[in-house]
């Protein structure tokens, strides 16, 4: 199968168009081809006219390792061209940056959940297209995470940078297809076009969404494996609670939990006491860490690790969103006054007077369900199905593949 740069570069008819434009490339380390080189030197070497390019959260070289570090502008040391930073003094590229190109051609790869913030970057830069008169190509490549949809969808009045529209946590598109969503549920005018993958084939193993012949490469500093993919709609929640995500760590946002005061085996007794079909699709496995940065650095903690890989992974059965919120509500059980939610002190993502849980998840709705000691795993459900349901029959005229 081909991904969308390795279209454009090995067929001219793609690449026409091109002639005679401008052209702006948004990128970080994984946005390379199949022999794994930098989209920005093959198209360079391909004869397309790059006169910029334009780096996401992490930066284009994906150098800095936590959230909410920001990228400054520089000029690339080879090519001479501005290399401008959408995640520094702006989120939203200027007209000084739009006026760099006649097309933007965007080539991030993505996770496939709504948090992940190239999904924004790719909203904020069509919504300036559109006011510019500038042309938008996603070069598209595949959802990891694959079809399948979950979680509550965002809350009117709850944007953010994290959560661009009212889309669920896990939306299920490749981010060609986001754009085609974006435009239409925002009115866009803007010249826009996917370059499609070719073979694609989401729900088939043992990939399911990612083409295991396809080498891994970390999209940001932390998304370190296709089990942190496939993981991330559900441990990216913990960066809303006092827990460890595993920041500081070689596996990050790949467990559910860790802590130094809390009693990994029972907190899974729990959760298989309270929603066992929850628990289906991967496997769990008690362990230790000792962070060497971020939360609960130089302290032993326990940890609970997901697998959903190998033989403990059924793609139809994991559910990853509800499996971090059935963690959340074992230890709120166990513990009743642990302070799990990190306060409104710490701003997430730059918002202001908002619990960073609401932030992630687009509202307060897991965050009340995990608080409500009477609230049942069906009672998620019922919050949660509707809102899914709606989302597949919304996008399902959009799915290109």
């Amino acid at each position: 199968m081909k991904f969308g740069i390795d279209r454009l570069l090995a067929e001219p008819d793609l690449r026409k168009p091109l002639d005679g434009k401008r052209v702006a490339l948004v990128a970080h380390p994984a946005s390379v081809t199949a022999d794994l080189t930098h989209s920005l030197d093959a198209l360079i070497g391909a004869g397309v006219n790059v006169t910029s390019a334009f780096g996401p959260q992490h930066g284009l070289k994906g150098d800095k390792q936590d959230n909410m570090v920001e990228t400054a502008d520089e000029t690339d040391p080879q090519y001479g061209i501005p290399v401008f930073s959408l995640y520094g003094e702006v989120r939203r590229p200027t007209g000084q940056m739009m006026s760099s190109a006649d097309v933007f051609l965007f080539d991030l790869q993505d996770l496939g959940c709504r948090i992940y913030t190239f999904v924004t970057t790719l909203l904020y830069l069509l919504e300036e297209a559109s006011k510019h008169g500038k042309s938008v190509w996603v070069l598209d490549r595949p959802n990891p995470a694959g079809r399948p949809v979950e979680g509550t969808k965002l809350v009117p009045g709850h944007e953010s940078f994290v959560g661009a529209a009212p889309m669920p946590m896990r939306h299920g598109l490749t981010m060609g297809e986001m754009g085609h969503w974006f435009i239409r549920h925002l009115g866009l005018d803007v010249d826009y076009r996917v370059i499609a993958m070719h073979d694609w084939l989401p729900e088939v193993g043992p990939g399911f969404g990612w083409p295991t012949e396809r080498i891994w490469i970390n999209p940001s500093p932390n998304a370190a494996s296709l089990n942190m993919a496939r993981a991330y709609a559900g441990t990216v929640m913990i960066e809303g609670a006092t827990l460890s995500e595993g920041r500081g760590t070689t596996r990050p946002l790949e467990l559910l939990f860790g802590a130094p005061d809390l009693d990994a085996k029972a907190v899974l007794a729990e959760m298989q006491r309270v929603g066992p079909e929850w628990l289906k699709g991967c496997a769990l496995r008690d362990c230790w860490f000792e962070p060497t940065f971020h939360k609960h650095v130089g302290t032993l903690c326990n940890a609970l690790m997901i697998h959903a890989e190998g033989p403990f992974y059924d793609h139809e059965a994991f559910r990853p969103w509800r499996l971090q919120a059935l963690a959340f509500k074992a230890i709120r059980n166990l513990h009743p006054d642990y302070p799990i939610w990190r306060g409104k002190d710490f701003k997430y993502e730059y918002t202001d007077d908002v619990l960073a849980i609401d932030v992630i998840n687009g509202g307060p709705s897991l965050r009340e369900w995990v608080d409500d000691r009477s609230a049942t795993v069906g009672d998620l459900d019922a919050i949660a199905s509707p809102d899914e349901a709606a989302w597949r029959e919304e996008v399902a005229e959009l799915l290109l593949y």
